[in-house]
């Protein structure tokens, strides 16, 4: 297993970031075929191989992956993928 955690600083009002923390995690679930769901401030996602959740803080967002076996040999390329679309996502940029 590979893990992947990401922590962005953000100065977005919790209305906005929920929405970006949901642009986020749509662009992850496009690619990998998740399904998501919000338990409070915490967006979790998962599917077969693959399981995270997104959480919201003020003026941050901390976004864990565990990826099984067969991911984890992409987990570099993932990585820096999901964190600059939370870098533009929560500066507001996209």
């Amino acid at each position: 297993m590979a893990d992947i955690n990401i922590v962005q600083a953000h100065s977005l009002a919790p209305e906005q970031a929920r929405a970006a923390a949901e642009q986020v995690a749509g662009r992850i679930a496009e690619e990998f075929g998740l399904s998501c769901n919000w338990q409070g401030d915490v967006l979790r996602f998962e599917r077969s191989g693959v399981e995270g959740a997104l959480t919201l803080a003020p003026q941050q967002a901390q976004l864990q992956i565990k990826l099984g076996f067969l991911f984890g040999a992409f987990a570099p390329a993932i990585e820096g993928k999901v964190a600059e679309k939370m870098r533009k996502v929560f500066a507001g940029q996209a």
